[in-house]
């Protein structure tokens, strides 16, 4: 407990830091419709196959290509009895990121010049261990020591020791800011030009609780 012979201050410090984004991430979704099952089926892979191959031609600036499940959906008819099926709705999802932003244009645009293919993005990000993080906690735990010998000047003291050193989100935060994602339309032709797609800068926000003990002030 604190007692007049050995005050305590309890400070919060915070830090923003803004850097370039590190990974760049598309979503792919590639349809198929027909009134065969096999068919759509067939055009669903195939469809799905051409994503795959523009995608690993990027290999050198694709750091993680990730499917998701494959769903092929019956329509029954609207009129009449019985289940008679009436077509076959296909889609297949496909999440890509990519480290290397100069291709990203590029295949953006060849994605979505593809069949039934639509792409949205890109959502911009850090790495879990990018050194932004670690910067942003240095800056938070500098900025509540600043604000910890304000508050001693004032009452005419010094910091003495440090008690507590606390970084845990107070309302579960993630320490992490992206802007809202673009939309990449399909393209006309297949000579259209590659999107210019700048890459979002990110915020990294950090905040830290510190305890102080303080020499017993002179007032």
């Amino acid at each position: 407990m604190a007692t007049p012979e050995a005050p305590r201050i309890t400070v919060r410090g915070e830090a923003h830091v803004e850097t370039d984004p590190e990974l760049a991430r598309i979503a792919v979704t590639v349809t198929a419709r027909g009134t065969d099952r096999r068919a759509t089926l067939d055009d669903l892979t195939r469809r799905n196959a051409a994503v795959v191959d523009l995608v690993n031609g990027c290999a050198g600036a694709v750091d993680r290509l990730e499917t998701g499940s494959l769903v092929l959906t019956p329509e029954l008819g609207r009129r009449g009895r019985g289940e008679h099926v009436r077509t076959h709705h296909g889609s297949v999802h496909l999440t890509a990121t990519l480290t290397d932003f100069t291709a990203l244009g590029e295949l953006v645009t060849r994605l979505a010049d593809l069949d039934l293919t639509r792409v949205d993005g890109p959502w911009w990000s850090l790495r879990p261990t990018s050194p932004a993080y670690a910067r942003a906690r240095e800056e938070a735990v500098r900025d509540a020591v600043r604000r910890a010998r304000d508050y001693a000047r004032a009452l005419g003291t010094d910091l003495d020791a440090l008690l507590t050193l606390d970084d845990t989100p107070s309302d579960g935060h993630v320490p992490f800011g992206a802007g809202s994602p673009r939309m990449a339309f399909a393209a006309e032709a297949a000579d259209v030009p590659p999107l210019d797609l700048q890459p979002q800068r990110q915020t990294v926000t950090a905040h830290v609780t510190a305890g102080f003990t303080l020499r017993p002030p002179t007032l």
